[in-house]
């Protein structure tokens, strides 16, 4: 990525962009012991990217503070400054909570005011769940908030872990994407669009119905477009309530109505149902159904999102529409790492009925679905992204 240089002019001939690298854990930063990946020691990671060139120009720095550092100078003649918030003990993003999503939602908010955007270091295997959730905690965001890591730790010869932590600081200091998004393999996406789709590739992750935003390549291309911008301009807030009581069900061919009883039972408030094709579930399944509408009835929202990478859910079918008879609010074309985060965030608003939560998850809040397009411009750039809106707004 042909973004930076060495400069010797003087550190004032510069505009300098401040960023907050926030490291929780993940891959990027482990290292093998006894074949093992393990986190290191207290501020290793840091010492390791001072002596990356691409990473740290030390001669320009000239000892900053032991947490901070500086890229070479930019295309744009910027010097991005960013210093590094390290956790500890760092997570694999396997245990990662609900209250750990508070946590760096809350540290975003806390140094808000200093600094222009955020790039936080995660494990892959969580990140679309923790991008999804962030992207609804973070309440009139207007500043970039990225998420990245890697798929081999950046200490290796061959690693991916350099480029996306590089790709990422280049493009929050230099760009204003007011959204939480994630950064992979030189590709940008809106974080609750995306899904982890490979274990073994460096190109891990996928948004199966939204273009990137911006592509890296030897420029940095923005959709801006795409970008998603909220009208308005109220002050930066994170909610940190989260409600835990919701959860995924794949349906299955077979599935018995004891198995949907049982996991429809309190204390539980909110399920994805993870359905066929478009939305489907069987219709002559009289017994499947009556347990969703005793959910229903019960409080218990659900939404209906579609077990397929692509495409949206529709009423097109029979076997659709006794889904939303049942009370089902339809999830369109979200993934079910965003549906569940945005029910465990609505459920959360003890300030709204049970009617207005179901309104407000059929909204397209911060772009994670296609249903309302107020507040973004989409741009669908072939015939098969059309061909999918159209259907999913029934416009001919």
């Amino acid at each position: 990525m042909a973004e930076c240089k060495k400069s010797s002019l003087s550190p004032a001939s510069h505009p300098k962009t401040r960023l907050l690298v926030i490291h929780t854990g993940g891959t990027i930063g482990m290292v093998y012991h006894n074949d093992v990946l393990s986190p290191p020691g207290p501020n290793v990671f840091v010492k390791a990217l001072r002596k990356l060139p691409d990473l740290h120009d030390e001669q320009y720095a000239r000892g900053p503070p032991e947490n901070t550092l500086v890229l070479p100078l930019c295309k744009q003649n910027k010097r991005i400054v960013y210093t590094v918030l390290e956790y500890s003990p760092l997570l694999d993003s396997c245990n990662m909570t609900t209250d750990d999503w508070a946590t760096i939602g809350k540290d975003i908010e806390k140094h808000y005011e200093k600094y222009d955007g955020f790039v936080i270091l995660h494990g892959t295997d969580t990140m679309a769940y923790t991008a999804s959730a962030l992207s609804f905690m973070c309440e009139h965001l207007g500043k970039p908030v990225i998420l990245t890591g890697s798929q081999v730790p950046i200490y290796e010869m061959r690693n991916d872990g350099r480029d996306n932590l590089l790709g990422a600081l280049l493009i929050a200091g230099q760009f204003v994407i007011p959204e939480v998004c994630l950064y992979f393999h030189n590709k940008l996406y809106r974080g609750n669009r995306v899904t982890k789709v490979d274990s073994g590739s460096f190109n891990a992750f996928n948004s199966p119905n939204l273009a990137p935003l911006a592509i890296a390549e030897v420029d940095i291309k923005i959709n801006w477009d795409t970008v998603w911008r909220a009208n308005t301009t109220s002050r930066f807030r994170v909610s940190t309530q989260m409600n835990r009581n919701v959860g995924l069900l794949r349906l299955f061919p077979g599935i018995t109505a004891v198995t949907v009883k049982s996991f429809l039972q309190a204390p539980m408030e909110g399920i994805v149902l993870e359905t066929y094709g478009s939305g489907n579930a069987p219709d002559n399944r009289a017994d499947l159904l009556e347990e969703f509408r005793n959910a229903t009835e019960r409080g218990v929202i659900m939404v209906n999102c579609t077990q397929c990478l692509r495409g949206s859910v529709t009423t097109s079918y029979a076997t659709g529409k006794a889904l939303r008879d049942a009370g089902l609010v339809a999830g369109c074309d979200m993934t079910s790492e965003a549906a569940l985060c945005k029910l465990s965030y609505v459920l959360a608003r003890t300030d709204l009925s049970i009617e207005a939560k179901k309104k407000m998850l059929s909204q397209n809040l911060r772009g994670e679905m296609i249903a309302d397009l107020q507040g973004a411009k989409l741009t669908l750039s072939d015939g098969d992204d059309l061909d999918e809106a159209t259907k999913s707004l029934s416009i001919s």
